[in-house]
């Protein structure tokens, strides 16, 4: 057995069950990391159709068991194949023995020489036996030649060959238990006998300067008085050494600073003053005039003056001041959809009532840049102690491994191309900056420097680092306005790489988490594979640095990366190709055709088949192509280049993005995305975007703990539907995390369980059988801002199938509310959930208030409301945000199969393989239309179930059985979690009335207010498991 092929490391359960559907043999297993606890294996097995997990756990000495139920005796194993080789016999209590091995599918290499997983080589088993017939060392010897050319260490490259040619010795050793790898050792310390020398050389020096200014503290090192009595080089010792130097250079500063601090003090020598010179008072911003037109052919002037506060209305004509509007009297801002240059201003009036005026700009962007001056306005005037919204900054750019210019105003700035920044709110600074580079040549203080240089050059501030993170030459700087330092805390970071083998750092990922008050941000720059046709690749590389980012809250760890933040922006090189022939491209480009190119744009089509950024969203994209373009100027793609291996196309593509995903009912807008057009030091454009972002603060209760009698605010169940795609049938549990609960809950094991639909798996939970959740504070401003994070877990793996984020802000209220959304694992979608919720406020706890961002609202103009049936409450008007135009319209609008098996819908409505499903049909309510699923065919299942027993109102479907979507589910903006107004909320009622308009979900009807209807749910039987 070649070094274990069943064993694939850390390979996700989607792709486990895919494996072993493909092998399709009872008895057919492979073993994967555990995902849950770490140093234990997870064992796959297929039985009739269905994957069971087991555990495989390591006691304390080491020794590896399969995880039994509690009074069943362990048999323990030294090595995983000692344990597998006895699983392979009958009646060892799996549900079949392990008959087939399931091995790793080879991967094939890319025309760099890289594969998809590694250097092409065996993953090795704990345990196993090595290859006799190994064909690693030619592989090695043959990326070793390639690399001497061009390196001008030939003789260290020497002691390396001879190395490969005995790395076998090492392997041998690894499997049998020995992790040293002394044949390697033997090899570099051999390699690096000349380094010893320098290394005493200049340590002697650094000792000598360290005693002059601190000599009782500075004794011979150890290591340096061993270098001298023995002459055998050691690696040990080497590194040693190094650590000494590394030690007494990082020291050395400190030790002079406090010599001659005490020097100055023994002997009272005069300093001085070391006080810090005041900040500058930030600019300005001066007053900014817009032309604007009142009714048909009226023409006027809005003059806006931030720093005093009043918006001046002007007629034209006249030149008569005609009203002076005061920041507290603008009570609404409506910005109208249907004409992007219209905005309504509504304003108080002595007499109580308000008046609401239209204003129709020459363009969106002036409307845009007025609408922010007046959100400037009144932040600056608001009085309060901790800000509501602030805005980022977030920039990429692949530098191509040259030094920048002098200059980088305009992509601080956000002019250029695409939807940029109007000239009067340019210069407005951001509250946080988000700079990610790649191809970065400059030092890491050197270009944190350089960053902050010029933003105080173009905003007269001081930027403060929050963090910085490098690999190689990927960084990610985070700078904040110095009033915000305090409000930043737990950063964390962390990087991934992905380059060859994911051992080089030339590809990769680097993150910066941190919270700003009580909201959570997490920033990704990464640089992935290059080339056309590594699309799998850039795929995989995504996969890798969502598994292994390490960021945020460790105890969201097992939660999937995209959900353990309010907002994760994702940044950088991610170098995904247009497909489509070059001369094509380029027409294109000339024409500003950019619609035609984006169809064909490969980060379109992966979200679209939901292979990468799941429910991410991007800006509009209305620039041209930012790569290959000739260095020095911006009128030229250059799309050759000449390799080794021959000419190679690169077409001019969107490779730098910016992309955002964001937890439901919060509020996040970009305001600009493009990139520079005078910037032309590499052969990429540096893109720009900056986001509108609402943020919460550490909420204080009115009334101090302990006043009055302590009222609870509860979160209540009344059900909970689960669709997994899976052909597991492990029963399954909730865990529920959130910051407002005091720790993590745990719901019952599932009362319902079917799998009648192959692939499927759908479970139910009864109110019964699901926790009561007590939030830490009972206020609804409180509550208003939370999120509960869900987890389905297995019940025998403790693994997750699939996690979800739901806002507690639309289930306040008395009556239960029905969510629905997708489950999420690893950056893939596994699933589907829905149920019933409440969250009960106390009667003294519901006062609240409008956020500054819930001033501008959207309206459609002369929209006709939806003819709705009256037995069904009318949700009240919501912000709809429409698709980016730069991800194309799908085919299909539902990605998840999962839907349909809710709802059991008919064979009819769905496409044959290979069919086109391009017809849409009628939805269930406002007429809107729906799309047939993409896919194969889901039958329909033996029996439909109503949901909870609940009766539905509404127009009657054409068809039994009707699909039941999230609102946009076909879409690529991040789904909210769908709430149903289950009825109309009463004045008395302690309740924040906040419902997204979905106009496709069936609506239910009021009879039964505030009821708790439990029905019995079916379980199916479970085969014995150990």
């Amino acid at each position: 057995m070649a070094a274990a092929g069943w064993y694939h490391r850390d390979i996700s359960q989607v792709v486990v069950e895919e494996l072993l559907a493909k092998a399709g043999r009872d008895g057919s297993f492979l073993v994967r990391d555990s995902e849950s606890v770490k140093g234990a294996y997870a064992l796959c097995l297929l039985f009739q159709r269905h994957v069971y997990t087991y555990r495989i756990l390591p006691d304390d000495e080491g020794l590896l068991s399969v995880q039994t139920i509690q009074g069943i005796q362990t048999k323990c194993f030294r090595t995983l194949p000692e344990l597998i080789g006895a699983y392979q016999h009958p009646n060892n209590g799996l549900v079949t023995p392990l008959l087939h091995p399931v091995h790793r599918p080879r991967p094939a290499e890319d025309s760099d020489g890289e594969d998809a997983r590694g250097w092409g080589h065996s993953v090795p088993c704990p345990g196993a036996p090595p290859s006799s017939r190994t064909h690693i060392p030619q592989q090695l010897h043959q990326r070793l030649q390639e690399q001497v050319h061009s390196s001008p260490a030939s003789d260290f490259m020497g002691f390396m060959a001879e190395y490969l040619t005995h790395h076998v010795q090492d392997l041998q050793g690894l499997c049998h238990g020995h992790p040293q790898l002394r044949h390697l050792s033997t090899a570099l310390a051999t390699a690096c006998r000349a380094l010893h020398s320098e290394i005493d050389f200049t340590l002697a020096g650094l000792e000598t300067l360290a005693k002059v200014f601190d000599p009782p503290l500075s004794p011979r090192s150890p290591a340096r008085e061993q270098g001298f009595l023995s002459s055998d080089p050691d690696l040990e010792l080497l590194l040693s050494k190094i650590s000494t130097v590394n030690h007494l250079l990082s020291s050395l500063e400190k030790k002079v600073l406090k010599s001659l601090q005490e020097t100055v003090t023994r002997h009272n020598l005069a300093l001085p003053s070391m006080a810090m010179a005041p900040q500058p008072p930030a600019r300005p911003l001066a007053m900014q005039n817009f032309e604007v037109k009142v009714g048909k052919s009226q023409r006027a002037a809005l003059t806006v003056d931030v720093e005093s506060g009043t918006v001046t209305v002007t007629k034209r004509g006249s030149g008569s001041l005609e009203e002076v509007i005061p920041h507290d009297k603008i009570l609404q801002l409506i910005k109208y959809q249907s004409v992007q240059s219209k905005v309504r201003l509504v304003c108080a009036r002595e007499n109580q009532k308000s008046l609401s005026r239209d204003f129709i700009f020459p363009n969106a962007r002036k409307r845009e840049a007025f609408c922010q001056l007046l959100q400037l306005m009144k932040i600056q005037h608001s009085n309060l102690d901790e800000p509501e919204i602030i805005s980022v900054y977030v920039g990429t750019w692949n530098m191509g491994s040259t030094p920048p210019p002098r200059s980088l105003a305009s992509w601080l700035t956000s002019r250029g191309l695409g939807r940029t920044q109007d000239e009067t709110t340019a210069c407005i600074p951001h509250d946080i900056y988000v700079i990610g580079t790649q191809e970065n040549s400059l030092g890491d203080h050197e270009w944190v420097e350089f960053l902050c240089a010029s933003l105080k050059t173009l905003m007269a501030i001081d930027y403060r680092v929050v963090a910085l993170q490098c690999l190689w030459s990927i960084k990610i700087v985070v700078l904040v306005k110095p009033e915000h330092q305090r409000r930043i805390s737990h950063v964390h970071t962390s990087s991934v790489k992905t380059g060859i083998a994911n051992t080089l750092g030339n590809k990769g990922a680097v993150g910066v988490s941190f919270l700003f008050n009580g909201t959570s941000f997490g920033f990704v720059n990464c640089h992935l594979a290059s080339g056309s046709e590594k699309t799998h690749r850039r795929n995989q590389n995504y996969s890798d640095i969502l598994h292994s980012l390490a960021l945020g809250d460790k105890c969201l760890g097992g939660f999937d990366l995209t959900l353990r933040f309010t907002h994760l922006f994702w940044l950088g090189d991610l170098n995904y190709r247009l497909d489509m022939d070059v001369q094509d491209i380029l027409t294109h480009i000339v024409k500003k055709e950019f619609q035609a190119l984006l169809a064909v744009d490969q980060l379109n089509l992966e979200r679209e088949k939901n292979k990468v950024f799941l429910r991410f969203s991007e800006g509009d994209i209305s620039f041209p192509p930012t790569y290959r373009y000739e260095r020095g100027t911006r009128d030229t793609y250059v799309w050759q280049k000449s390799k080794p291996t021959g000419m190679r196309i690169n077409v001019p593509s969107w490779c730098d993005r910016v992309l955002w995903k964001s937890h439901p009912e919060t509020h996040v807008v970009c305001n600009s995305y493009g990139c520079t057009d005078d910037i032309v030091t590499s052969d990429h454009s540096p893109v720009f975007a900056t986001f509108e972002v609402g943020v919460t603060s550490q909420f204080v209760p009115k009334e101090a703990p302990g006043s009055s009698p302590e009222a609870l605010a509860c979160i209540e169940w009344e059900s909970i539907e689960v669709i997994l795609k899976t052909t597991s049938r492990s029963k399954c549990y909730i865990e529920f995390h959130s910051y407002c609960l005091e720790e993590m809950q745990r719901s019952g094991e599932n009362t319902f369980q079917s799998c009648d639909i192959p692939g499927f798996l759908k479970l139910g939970w009864s109110s019964k059988h699901l926790p009561v959740l007590n939030p830490i504070l009972p206020d609804l401003e409180y509550l208003g801002d939370q999120h509960l994070l869900l987890s389905i877990k297995g019940v025998e793996s403790c693994e997750s199938y699939g996690e979800c984020c739901l806002a507690l802000r639309s289930a306040i209220g008395s009556t239960a509310q029905q969510f629905e959304t997708f489950l999420f694992h690893r950056g893939e979608e596994t699933g589907s959930v829905r149920g019933w919720m409440r969250v009960r406020v106390p009667r003294g706890r519901c006062g609240t208030r409008e956020r500054l961002y819930e001033w501008i609202s959207f309206e459609e103009e002369d929209a006709e409301p939806a003819a709705e049936p009256p037995m069904c409450p009318k949700p009240p008007p919501q912000r709809l945000r429409s698709r980016p135009r730069s991800l194309p319209e799908p085919a299909t609008g539902y990605t998840n199969p999962a839907y349909f098996i809710f709802e059991g819908v008919p064979n009819a409505w769905l496409p044959a393989p290979g069919e086109s499903s391009k017809k849409q049909v009628e939805g269930p309510a406002g007429g809107q239309p729906c799309r047939s699923p993409a896919g194969p065919r889901v039958p329909l299942p033996s029996e439909e179930e109503p949901w909870c027993g609940r009766p539905r109102c509404g127009p009657p479907s054409p068809s039994r059985g009707h699909p039941l979507s999230p609102s946009r589910a076909g879409h690529h903006k991040r789904p909210k979690s769908a709430i149903l107004t289950r009825d109309t909320v009463g004045l008395g009622d302690c309740s924040l009335y906040v419902a997204p308009h979905l106009s496709q979900l069936d609506q239910v009807s009021p009879q039964g207010r505030g009821d708790r209807q439990e029905v019995p749910l079916r379980q199916t039987q479970q085969p014995a498991r150990m």
